[in-house]
């Protein structure tokens, strides 16, 4: 019992005896008050703990022979989907023209509304025009007969070739390099109704989005008007079938709803997300945004690992005046380079002795605050009431 009589002198918190503790209003609200701030205080810790950390690391690409994948969304409220031209060209000499897999285009109304088979405008008669053409087409092609061969009108490339189709003529015309401007005087076109479909969507705006495939190389692809093809190891797109006096009214009006390189991961910043473009009266403009993708690998606490990439942007534009001798090709052109190094971000949980750490400072501090404003609210108190007492307040 002596051993621990002599272990009481070291005892950091003495007792003292019920009936001589004091308990007081102003001790009541300073401890309700330190009990609502270390709720919020172990509230904010806990959140912290049970998020995750995220460490970056840098360090040469190493990877060949990878592919890279672009995600795109782009809306023209303003441009019909006949009317552009989606082209991808890299450095190694890989040219892609008028791409159609994997990239789909929506046609819009006036009022931005997808248009839907059967939902176009509806004329006098409770029709579609754009209806009313394709049902005449269709029409048109029940008679003919399915072994005919029809002229290419003098774009044939071999002796017999044909041209079934309004289609067939202007990849002839495009193959020539010639201009395909109206299909008045070519029985496909006039059959098919080429010219009043063109018409009909003239005031229609396109969706387009999807997602490419390319090499990953420095390269650019990019949305134009007019269909595209090479001549003479030339990159073209036939604006002559538009003419000079429709160039300037072409309303590159756009919006990137989205674009982004590789897998999506937690909290990536997508620069050109949401970015909004609104020409001039003069809209024959060449948008030029210069792309830095950084090849980046994402490891989960799980140990997975995704190897995407992010990107940062800078951008150019210009007006496109031939009467002025400014040449150039209206629309929007994306120069992408590849980042010779890559981040790695690899996420990592919090310490639970850090957790603790910081509960028992979160408690032992506030109490020990609370507790020194409670001792000087109580005597402050309690000297202010016996001077009261004493008549020395006046």
């Amino acid at each position: 019992m002596a051993i621990f009589d002599n272990l009481k002198r070291f005892d950091a918190y003495p007792k003292t005896l019920d009936d001589f503790r004091v308990k007081t209003f102003s001790g009541a609200a300073v401890s309700i008050i330190a009990i609502i701030i270390m709720v919020i205080l172990f509230s904010s810790e806990l959140v912290y703990f049970l998020s995750t950390d995220v460490h970056e690391e840098l360090f040469v690409d190493t990877a060949r022979n990878e592919k890279l994948r672009i995600n795109l969304d782009i809306t023209f409220p303003k441009m019909p989907c006949v009317y552009l031209s989606l082209d991808v060209m890299d450095i190694s000499g890989e040219n892609e023209q008028n791409i159609d897999h994997d990239v789909f285009r929506q046609r819009l109304d006036a009022s931005g509304n997808k248009i839907y088979n059967g939902q176009e405008e509806i004329d006098e008669l409770g029709e579609s025009h754009a209806d009313n053409v394709a049902d005449k087409a269709l029409d048109g092609l029940k008679d003919l007969d399915p072994n005919r061969c029809e002229s290419c009108y003098g774009a044939e490339d071999t002796e017999g070739q044909c041209c079934n189709t309004c289609a067939q003529v202007q990849e002839a015309y495009r193959k020539k390099g010639w201009a395909f401007r109206s299909g008045q005087g070519i029985a496909q076109c006039e059959r098919e109704g080429y010219d009043a479909m063109m018409e009909a969507q003239e005031r229609e705006g396109c969706q387009l989005y999807g997602h490419l495939e390319v090499n990953k190389v420095a390269g650019n692809f990019h949305i134009a008007p007019g269909r595209s093809f090479e001549q003479h190891n030339m990159h073209i797109h036939d604006m002559q079938s538009f003419g000079r006096e429709k160039l300037a009214k072409f309303n590159l009006t756009h919006v990137i709803n989205h674009l982004s390189f590789g897998i999506d991961y937690p909290d990536r910043v997508n620069s050109l997300d949401g970015h909004v473009e609104v020409p001039n009266e003069y809209g024959a403009i060449m948008y030029q945004y210069f792309l830095k993708v950084v090849p980046t690998r994402y490891r989960f606490l799980s140990q997975t690992e995704i190897d995407t990439n992010q990107y940062s942007v800078t951008m150019h534009q210009r007006e496109i005046r031939p009467d002025q001798g400014t040449s150039g090709l209206p629309g929007l052109f994306f120069m992408y380079d590849i980042s010779p190094m890559k981040i790695q971000l690899t996420q990592s949980s919090r310490s639970f002795f850090h957790f603790l750490t910081g509960l028992c400072a979160i408690i032992g501090g506030v109490y020990t605050v609370a507790g020194m404003i409670d001792g000087f609210l109580y005597h402050g108190i309690r000297t202010l009431k016996a001077k009261q007492n004493m008549g020395k307040l006046g």
